[in-house]
């Protein structure tokens, strides 16, 4: 029951955060309102697998993490060489 409730507050939660990428008016903010998004998946998708008792959506959730990591670094960095008006 809990877990359950605990599911319905982070896809809240990653409504609100959506709402919040589109308000933001700076390229930094929308990062890391992005990362926060990855964040909160993993987060959704961790609990869904103990919910579901799947080893799978771990597994995936574990490398959707590190897929979020590798992104967020190289998307950063791109940024800051200045994109693509070089």
């Amino acid at each position: 029951m809990m877990l359950l409730f605990t599911i319905y507050i982070i896809a809240i939660s990653m409504v609100f955060t959506v709402i919040k990428l589109v308000i933001c008016r700076t390229i930094w903010d929308r990062l890391l309102v992005l990362n926060v998004i990855s964040a909160q998946t993993l987060m959704l998708l961790t609990a869904m697998s103990i919910y579901k008792n799947s080893m799978m959506l771990l597994d995936i959730s574990l490398v959707y993490g590190i897929i979020g990591f590798i992104g967020l670094a190289l998307f950063s960095r791109f940024i800051l060489r200045g994109g693509r008006q070089k």
